[in-house]
């Protein structure tokens, strides 16, 4: 189904926005709440892929392919992005299917399985303190270049000398990029195989999903351009949040861990270019279409295509029990997490108590709620100054909670 409606996110040159896709009787809300992110809240580009007990029921997508050049390519149904933190959600399900498989315990010492990681008080961190973003090293003493962060070798020896900034499994804190290359060198110690080509192997090809953690060069063209975007002023786009004074002050300060935390790559990556987008980072630079990130946490929690759920229930236990909650020490808000996975609450408002899932920073979010059997993809080109909760994404997610209440 296509509707069309006059898009504010460029009001000195006003344009139609053609909505492609479909939604299933019942979520048409949510073609609405997807059709005003454009009209009012300046989404230039985007895509929404919703899932039902396996099955998909909304598959959207509008506006311009790249961000740069809103009168170019349009979105296409298979159009990738690169989505940011949204990767942490892959990785954490590289690492939780290793230990379901028997290969991997969560309370196992990382420097068992890593022996340079011990340096600096780090022998007593748990795989699970990785997980539930406890381990301590949020940020590096010394920052790494984006050329730097693409080699394994040497992020792997970086975090393996880094003193923790707390005593590892007693407080928690975002390793917003730390997190990506921790997860990146414990699954090649356990299945001796490069994370992307893990990913690859066990996740993307079995379940067809263009996917990547490391973008091909042939599938470079399948990749739109994404850059900052401000959401435009008035009632109309919502009520602008302000942060807390000291949630402020610590993303101003240089010196905060806050910002430490987030310039560990300095300066910062061009997500445009291919070299960034071809590096291996499972924290911050997974590509993939929205079908493909709503159809990954679709199987984490049930069958797809008559394939048998990813999770079994233990781990799916294991992915929302929580690890971590309350205050933040690199994001200064309270954050709830799993083994892996953010969890519902006022920092990342999902579907409800029990879902899981992943926000990218900017906009981007992907989640599962098994209790009602949805699974979420949601891809923007264009990336704001929200962290966890982007507010057309939120509209997405009020618009399916509504649909599936009704």
């Amino acid at each position: 189904m296509t509707t069309e409606a006059s898009t504010g996110a460029r009001p000195a040159h006003p344009t139609l926005v053609q909505v492609h896709g479909t939604v299933a009787p019942g979520f048409e809300g949510v073609r609405s709440a997807f059709t005003r992110n454009f009209t009012e809240r300046g989404e230039h580009g985007a895509a929404l892929v919703v899932h039902r007990d396996g099955h998909p029921v909304v598959d959207l997508w509008a506006g311009a392919r790249d961000l740069d050049a809103p009168d170019g390519a349009p979105w296409q149904q298979d159009t990738a992005q690169i989505v940011r933190s949204v990767t942490k959600g892959v990785a954490a399900a590289a690492l939780l299917l290793l230990h379901q498989r028997g290969e991997l315990d969560l309370d196992a010492p990382v420097a068992d399985l890593w022996p340079q990681y011990k340096a600096e008080g780090k022998d007593a961190t748990l795989v699970r303190h990785v997980l539930g973003h406890r381990a301590g090293v949020p940020a590096l003493d010394r920052p790494l270049t984006p050329a730097e962060a693409a080699d394994p070798e040497l992020t792997a020896a970086a975090l393996a000398a880094q003193r923790p900034f707390w005593t590892p499994g007693t407080d928690h804190g975002y390793h917003a990029h730390t997190y990506g290359w921790l997860a990146a060198e414990l699954v090649r110690r356990v299945t001796g195989t490069p994370f992307g080509q893990w990913v690859d192997t066990h996740l993307a090809r079995p379940l067809g999903l263009d996917l990547w953690v490391g973008l091909p060069a042939e599938r470079a063209h399948r990749v739109g351009r994404v850059g900052s975007s401000r959401a435009p002023a008035g009632p109309a786009a919502g009520p602008v949040l302000r942060p807390r004074r000291n949630v402020a002050a610590a993303y101003q300060d240089p010196d905060s861990l806050t910002r430490r935390t987030f310039g560990a790559i300095t300066p910062s990556p061009d997500e445009n270019d291919p070299a960034y987008r071809a590096a291996v980072l499972p924290a911050s630079n997974g590509i993939m279409t929205a079908r493909a990130l709503s159809r990954f946490y679709a199987a984490l929690i049930g069958p797809v295509s008559g394939a048998p759920a990813l999770f079994t229930p233990g781990t799916l236990a294991a992915a929302r029990a929580e690890e971590s909650a309350g205050p933040d020490r690199v994001l200064v808000v309270n954050t709830r997490f799993g083994a892996g996975y953010m969890l519902h609450g006022p920092a990342s408002p999902l579907l409800g108590p029990g879902s899981f899932g992943h926000p990218g920073r900017g906009g981007p979010l992907g989640f599962a709620d098994p209790e009602s059997g949805i699974a979420f993809g949601y891809l923007t080109n264009g990336l704001r100054t929200s962290v966890t909760s982007d507010p057309r994404a939120q509209a997405l997610v009020r618009a399916v909670r509504e649909a599936v209440a009704a």
